[in-house]
């Protein structure tokens, strides 16, 4: 993996543009489901976040560290705010890793492999449900979606 700041950077170009496709949902549109039994909208988004939070603290701590539940929300504004406090705290772990938290092997749902292996799937992870949302957003009638993307100079 490359420094710290390159993959806060790489995972932020993401997250940042789930938090800008988030203003565009109005609060009708949080418990929208596109099929029976999906997670609706709001449940994605905040399956984003708490993934990758639980992702980037079971590198931390050496050990699986199971994902806070984040299901008491009743608006957009609520999704987003839960979203924005997750990136922090996100942000903050990640740029607190170690070298040797990098390299140590981790165990995650029965599978051994280095911290650095779990970071890159969480990213991976978070894109994969990124492009959900996406396509949530546009059936739920959502008209002007941002870029897939931020560019670097716009992370700053």
């Amino acid at each position: 993996m490359s420094t710290m700041d390159e993959v806060v950077d790489g995972w932020l170009k993401h997250r940042l543009v789930v938090q800008e496709l988030l203003e565009q949902v109005d609060d009708e549109q949080v418990q929208y489901k596109p099929w029976d039994n999906a997670k609706s909208l709001g449940d994605l988004a905040i399956h984003i976040a708490t993934s990758m939070d639980m992702f980037v603290k079971t590198v931390k701590n050496g050990e699986f560290t199971p994902p806070q539940e984040e299901s008491d929300y009743e608006s957009m504004r609520d999704v987003r705010e839960i979203l924005k406090k997750y990136t922090e705290t996100t942000k903050q772990d990640l740029k607190s890793l170690s070298k040797s938290q990098l390299t140590d092997e981790v165990e995650f749902n029965k599978d051994i492999a280095p911290g650095s292996f779990w970071l890159s799937n969480a990213i991976d992870h978070e894109i994969h449900h990124k492009g959900q949302l996406f396509t949530y957003a546009r059936m739920a009638g959502v008209k002007a979606v941002p870029f897939f993307m931020k560019h670097p100079s716009e992370l700053k």
